[in-house]
C-alpha cells in the first residue's frame, strides 16, 4: 500500500470509528456521570496501551517528556470529560459538527505558538467557520430551547487542545513513532484519571447498578476503539500527512455522527444544518491548498 492510499485509508478509518464515538458517548452517559465516563475511559484505553505498547516508551528521551506531558493532557486527559459534559446537554450529531472546528484552531495555534504562516484565504476561513459556529449555537438553543447549548464551548475547548496537540506532535514529536507518542501520553494522565474515578464512587456503585453495567459495554468500545487505537492511527496519520490534513478528519465525523443521532431519533433543523455547512466551509478554505500534503 502506496503512502497516499495509506494517508486516505487511516482517515477514513478514523472518520467511522471517531464518528461513532458521539453514540458511544450518549449510551454511555445513561448509567455514568461524565467524571466517571471520562476517567473510566481513560484507565480502560490507557490499560490496553500498556498492552501493545509499553516496549515503546524506550523510545522517548528525557527532553521529550515535556511534549508528552502537554500533548497528553491537551488531547488525552481533558477531551474525554470536556465531550461528556457537553452531551449532557447537547445532541451528539451537533456536538460532532462543533468538534469539526479542530482544523480552524490547529491553524490558528501553529500561526500564533509555531512559526507557520496563515494566508489571507485561511484567516477569511477562520473567520467563516467562527461565523458557522455563532450560527449553529443560535439555531440550536432557539430550535432545542431544552438544551444548553454554552455547554458548546467545552467541544471548542476540546478542539483547542486537539489542535495543540497536532502541533506539538508534527513540530517536537516527529521522531518518535505514533504508537509511543500515545501510550506515553496516556501513561501520564492515567494516574490522575484513576483517582478521579475513584473520588467519582464509580467502584462502589457499579456492582450494583444495572444501568451503569450496560453504559460500561458502550464505554469499553469506546475507549478500545475510539481512544487508544484510534489515537494511534490518528498520530500516525499527523507523522505521513499535514497536520492540517489530520485534523480535517472532523470533515466526514459529523457525517457519521449525525447518521448516528438520525438513528437514535434526534432531530436537526435546517438553520443547524446551514450553520455546520458554514463551518465546513470554513475548515475547506483554511484547508484547501494543503489537503493533499
Amino acid at each position: 500500500m502506496d503512502s497516499t492510499t495509506q494517508k486516505w485509508f487511516y482517515f477514513s478509518l478514523l472518520s467511522v470509528v471517531w464518528g461513532s464515538s458521539f453514540i458511544l458517548i450518549k449510551k454511555a452517559l445513561l448509567g455514568l456521570t461524565p467524571l466517571q465516563l471520562g476517567g473510566v475511559r481513560i484507565v480502560f484505553a490507557s490499560g490496553l496501551l500498556f498492552l501493545i505498547g509499553y516496549k515503546s516508551l524506550r523510545e522517548i528521551g528525557r527532553g521529550d517528556w515535556k511534549w508528552i506531558l502537554i500533548a497528553g493532557f491537551l488531547s488525552s486527559f481533558f477531551p474525554p470529560f470536556l465531550f461528556a459534559l457537553a452531551q449532557t446537554e447537547i445532541d451528539s450529531g451537533v456536538t460532532s459538527i462543533f468538534n469539526s472546528l479542530a482544523p480552524l484552531m490547529t491553524t490558528m495555534v501553529g500561526a500564533a505558538l509555531f512559526g507557520i504562516l496563515i494566508t489571507r484565504q485561511q484567516l477569511v476561513g477562520v473567520l467563516v467557520g467562527l461565523l458557522g459556529t455563532v450560527a449553529l449555537i443560535v439555531a440550536g438553543a432557539e430550535f432545542n430551547p431544552d438544551q444548553n447549548y454554552w455547554y458548546a464551548i467545552f467541544i471548542l475547548l476540546s478542539a483547542l487542545g486537539y489542535a495543540v496537540n497536532i502541533n506539538i506532535i508534527k513540530k517536537r514529536l516527529a521522531h518518535l513513532s505514533p504508537l509511543a507518542v500515545t501510550t506515553g501520553s496516556f501513561g501520564v494522565v492515567v494516574l490522575p484519571a484513576l483517582l478521579l474515578v475513584v473520588y467519582s464512587g464509580f467502584f462502589n456503585q457499579v456492582w450494583e447498578s444495572g444501568p451503569m453495567q450496560e453504559a460500561l459495554l458502550y464505554l469499553l468500545l469506546l475507549a478500545f476503539f475510539g481512544t487508544a487505537l484510534a489515537n494511534v492511527f490518528f498520530n500516525k496519520l499527523i507523522h505521513m500527512s499535514s497536520p492540517v490534513f489530520a485534523a480535517s478528519v472532523t470533515y466526514t465525523i459529523p457525517l457519521v455522527a449525525v447518521l448516528w443521532g438520525l438513528w437514535d431519533g434526534e432531530k436537526i433543523n435546517v438553520y443547524q444544518l446551514l450553520g455546520g455547512g458554514i463551518v465546513l466551509l470554513g475548515v475547506y478554505l483554511v484547508n484547501r491548498r494543503k489537503m493533499a500534503r
